[in-house]
Order: C-alpha cells, then sequence, then structure tokens
C-alpha cells in the first residue's frame, strides 16, 4: 500500500489553492449573507455539542472554535470532554469554494491511538448559479491519512482474549499486543440546506467512503447521512439538530445511528 505523508497533503493542498482561484467568476455571497449553518462561512465563533447513540449507552461532548483571521482564512479546533479525541486545523476561502485542513489525534481506551491528517472541501453550485428551488447543494470530497497503532489478539488456543465472553484488561498476560498501523480513505458526498424561513433551515447530508485495505485484505467502504433543523435566534445564537447513521466495514459491527444537539456563538 503506497503511503502518503502529511507533507505531500500540504503540497497538495497548495496546488490546489490557484485552480480554484482561477475558476470562472460567478455569484459570490459574503460572510454575512450565509446562513449560520453554510460550511463556507468564515467567522469566529465557539460552540458545543451532544450526541447520542440510540441503541447504546453512549453519548458524548464536544467543544469547537473557530478564529476567523480575515475574511477568507480561520483557525479551527475542537475537542471531546474527556480530552480523548481532538482537531486542530484551517480552513482557506475562495470564490468557488473553501480547503479545510486538519491534523487530530484519538485515545482509545484499551491503549491504542491514532494520528490523522485530513483535507477536505465544499463546493457552493450556487456560485455557478445552480439553486434548484432554493436548495443550497454543496458538493464535499476529502482525504484522510491515518497512522497510530491498535491492540490485537493473538488467537492462540491459550491466549485468554480468544475465550468466548473475556472483557478482561488488554495486556499481553492474556494475549494481547500492540501492532502498528496506517491507512488512508478519501469520500464523495453532499451537503444540503434549505431555507424554510428567514430563521429555520433545513440541513442534511449524505456521502460513502473508500479507503485502503484492512489486516483481512478487505478494502475499507463506509457511507454516512443524516438529515436536520438549524435555526437562529438572532445574529450571535444558533442551535441544530441532526439524526444520521453511519457505516463501515471496519471499524463497526452494525450501522451506528446518533442524535446531534448542537449551539453556537458568533462573534
Amino acid at each position: 500500500m503506497m503511503k502518503i505523508k502529511p507533507l505531500s497533503l500540504f503540497i497538495l493542498c497548495l496546488g490546489m489553492a490557484p485552480v480554484l482561484a482561477s475558476a470562472q467568476a460567478g455569484v459570490v455571497k459574503t460572510n454575512k449573507e450565509k446562513s449560520d449553518d453554510d460550511p463556507t462561512k468564515v467567522t469566529t465563533k465557539v460552540g458545543v455539542a451532544w450526541s447520542d447513540n440510540y441503541d447504546m449507552n453512549d453519548s458524548n461532548v464536544t467543544f469547537s472554535g473557530s478564529l476567523a483571521l480575515d475574511e477568507a482564512r480561520k483557525i479551527n479546533v475542537k475537542v471531546n470532554s474527556d480530552a480523548t479525541e481532538w482537531r486542530v486545523g484551517g480552513s482557506w476561502l475562495f470564490p468557488v469554494g473553501i480547503v479545510n485542513f486538519n491534523f487530530g489525534k484519538n485515545d482509545y481506551p484499551n491503549g491504542a491511538s491514532q494520528t490523522n491528517y485530513s483535507v477536505g472541501t465544499f463546493i457552493p453550485l450556487s456560485y455557478f448559479g445552480i439553486e434548484p428551488a432554493g436548495f443550497q447543494i454543496f458538493p464535499m470530497a476529502g482525504y484522510t491519512y491515518n497512522t497510530g497503532d491498535h491492540i490485537d489478539c493473538d488467537k492462540d488456543e491459550n491466549s485468554a482474549c480468544s475465550q468466548p465472553g473475556f472483557n478482561g484488561s488488554p495486556s499481553p498476560e492474556n494475549g494481547f499486543h500492540s501492532m502498528d498501523t496506517s491507512g488512508s480513505s478519501g469520500y464523495l458526498g453532499a451537503f444540503i440546506l434549505k431555507p424554510l424561513t428567514a430563521d429555520l433551515r433545513l440541513l442534511s447530508f449524505l456521502g460513502a467512503s473508500y479507503g485502503s485495505k484492512n489486516d483481512d485484505g478487505d478494502n475499507y467502504k463506509g457511507y454516512f447521512g443524516g438529515i436536520g433543523l438549524g435555526y437562529s435566534f438572532d445574529k450571535h445564537n444558533s442551535v441544530s439538530g441532526f439524526t444520521y447513521i453511519q457505516d463501515n466495514n471496519t471499524y463497526l459491527d452494525e450501522a451506528e445511528k446518533r442524535f446531534q444537539l448542537s449551539y453556537k456563538y458568533q462573534f
């Protein structure tokens, strides 16, 4: 499997910049004209989100923030409540869309960890005069490179971890060992925003992902989608609610269904 290093991602993003900047001129909305849920809006804001799994007693809280450096660039951060998952990066807005760069890390209860580097983009079709029935469509695409380690079970008959119902500690004594791992994946999809009133919006997204092979020799495959509503109380305060589903053939035993509520304050 060919590995793409973080430096290669940075060079790729720099290569995309002149392409976006030289795109044919279209209808360009200012940040003030954009909806609070527009993924291309560059503004300084802070937010908090709570999500819950429908089928399991599994909920989490995430804090996020963005610092606008000017009308086109911002710094983004995100961290969950116990700091086991965090992201830091930036965004660069062009007339035809926005490019997002991120670096982050996940720490898991069993001692495994994962570092990821990603780049993604949203392109508003309204720039090209495409806004059917008022639906604002944002095709999205991205790439992620992961590196880290995971805890694997040695399936020797004498290993405790291979026994049915085992729920002990992931220690070497129980047959577990740490393995270095790396991989990459990309995704394609669309985010859709439809204003219902001056303050209320219909929100939805749908996408699919594909990536490098896992230990079993199967390529990573997944999908995700959701629908929700966004509401602005004033120019500073807004909320949104989503119900969404995600599934893949590597990390999830079955499709994960979640509900998410979020609040953000824009300065």
